[in-house]
């Protein structure tokens, strides 16, 4: 869709794209409520602008809606948007081997043994084995320091989204 079109959506739908996203009430409010935008590029700048302090309690409500990384995304759980979101996005692991597939499942049980919550990371650009060195670092942060990555990676997700959303 178009700035345009996203602008003339209703309330709800404009929600609904947005909710695909991410799925932090707030931001959907904030950008909802700031329609219209001049321009594409305007409403990225409102997005990425309204990200900058989510807390943790909403990045959390929002990690409901991503699958682990390496595993087909549940179209039932994750809702259809947001499996397809991310099956386009995971794409890059498609043609994962078996050893990198295994060190990733188990990095993710330790991930969420550890923090816990589902480990995310912006998959779009990055081979699997990128994927898997920055798993492996992130299990040696602090609370406070993973806390703040995963809230910048579910922005870059968002904005991602958001951007294919919203065509040029």
């Amino acid at each position: 869709m178009t700035i345009d079109e996203f602008n003339r959506l209703d309330p709800a739908g404009a929600a609904d794209v947005l909710a695909a996203c991410a799925a932090i009430e707030g931001w959907i409010a904030e950008l909802v409520s700031r329609r219209p935008f001049p321009s594409r590029q305007a409403l990225l700048d409102a997005a990425s602008k309204a990200a900058e302090d989510w807390p943790r309690s909403a990045v959390d409500v929002a990690l409901a809606h991503h699958p682990r990384i390496a595993e087909r995304p549940d179209a039932t759980r994750l809702g259809p948007a947001n499996a397809a979101h991310s099956t386009r996005e995971q794409a890059g692991l498609a043609g994962i081997d078996s050893v990198t597939q295994t060190a990733i499942l188990a990095g993710n049980a330790a991930y969420e043994e550890r923090f816990g919550r589902v480990f995310l990371i912006r998959a779009a650009g990055r081979s699997p084995e990128q994927i898997l060195a920055e798993l492996t670092r992130r299990l040696a942060h602090d609370d406070a320091t993973e806390d703040a990555i995963v809230a910048r990676e579910l922005a870059e997700i968002a904005l991602l989204r958001l951007g294919q959303a919203v065509a040029a």
